[in-house]
């Protein structure tokens, strides 16, 4: 098979995966704008889902979409981390800024490495390469802010309506997974599109060249 039939297959396999891992992404970057409590306890209950949804579909799209080899293991091992840290972080949601920022902190490490792994490998061989390569290093980026976030941290400041109020570690993190989850979900739902589109515009002429030759 050529390289172009393996993306062609590729990208007719994958496409609906890419749009459902962008789902999660989007409503919890909906809540969190649309929220006024960025608390730690809103933090655990928004990354909570995130994370135990994209496990879902990184295991389920692994083995639907992926064939067998390193892709897909490392995909399958993205999947089995992402749901077991997203279960922890709904089963304790009261655990304080603290542990909310360590979980966030190793599940964006840990999958942002392995996406970021993925995408070299597959380089010039499948068109998701580039997705995988940027939806790998935002999350470690994601990852690198989490874990230089002081559990601590408190800067008061006064609004503009003269109030005193306080920039605090759950603040700049719950905010940060907001604006994590629309960039990842809104890239995501173009790189899906574009797959299933750059699919059709493959098999289109295929499919003409056949009558052509009947």
């Amino acid at each position: 098979m050529s390289s172009n039939d393996v993306s062609q297959t590729h990208a007719a396999r994958y496409w609906p995966w890419v749009l459902l891992r962008a789902l999660p992404a989007l409503v919890v970057a909906a809540v969190i704008t649309f929220s006024l409590d960025h608390s730690a306890r809103l933090g655990f209950l928004t990354f909570g889902p995130l994370a135990l949804a994209s496990g879902v579909v990184f295991t389920v799209g692994a083995v639907a979409a992926l064939d067998r080899g390193v892709l897909r293991t490392m995909f399958l091992l993205q999947g089995v981390v992402s749901v077991l840290i997203g279960a922890v972080a709904l089963f304790f949601p009261g655990a304080g800024v603290g542990f909310l920022l360590l979980l966030v902190g190793a599940w964006a490490a840990l999958t942002g490495f392995a996406e970021l792994y993925c995408g070299l490998r597959s380089r010039g061989r499948v068109d998701s390469a580039k997705d995988w390569l940027f939806g790998g290093a935002l999350t470690v980026l994601l990852a690198i802010v989490a874990l230089l976030i002081p559990s601590g941290f408190s800067q008061p400041f006064t609004g503009p309506d003269g109030v005193e109020r306080a920039l605090t570690s759950s603040i700049v993190l719950v905010g940060v997974v907001g604006a994590y989850g629309a960039i990842l979900g809104i890239y995501l739902v173009i790189a899906g599109l574009s797959l299933k589109w750059a699919d059709r515009s493959v098999a289109a002429p295929a499919a003409e060249s056949g009558s052509h030759r009947a």
